[in-house]
């Protein structure tokens, strides 16, 4: 069993973006999620605007709505923001019902999920930086 450590979100360096029943897979959107995670703000727009899936418009927009809080509400600069976080989890699955022939109805599963956004200035904190340089090299 793999017990995680719940990691303290810090209220003066970070500003997330919470986007929840979005109708995409899980799966799906883990594999652009896995892409963007700890790179900054604006080499995120960049790879995201290129991929050529469905899955990175609703992300996009999600992304867009973290750098806002964080320009908005905490005065923080795009340029310096980083993704310190993003996850990806499982919404409920939407059921409906197809009519079939002969009065019978086929059941169709539509799944959604809950993605949660971090974004860290790194100007404000220095552990964040050096954390950020070490990433990249």
């Amino acid at each position: 069993m793999i017990i995680k450590k719940k990691r303290k979100r810090n209220p003066y360096t970070e500003v997330y973006a919470l986007g929840q029943y979005i109708r995409m897979s899980a799966h799906k959107a883990r594999r652009i999620i896995d892409q963007i995670r700890g790179r900054s703000y604006e080499e995120t727009l960049m790879i995201l605007e290129l991929m050529p899936y469905r899955t990175s418009y609703p992300i996009l927009k999600l992304i867009y709505s973290a750098a806002a809080n964080a320009s908005h509400n905490m005065g923080f600069n795009e340029a310096n923001l980083i993704i310190s976080k993003a996850e990806v989890n499982e919404g409920i699955t939407v059921k409906k019902l197809k009519p079939q022939a002969r009065g019978r109805g086929y059941l169709i599963k539509r799944s959604t999920c809950h993605i949660t956004i971090l974004l860290k200035d790194i100007s404000i904190d220095e552990e964040g930086l050096k954390e950020y340089r070490y990433t990249i090299i």
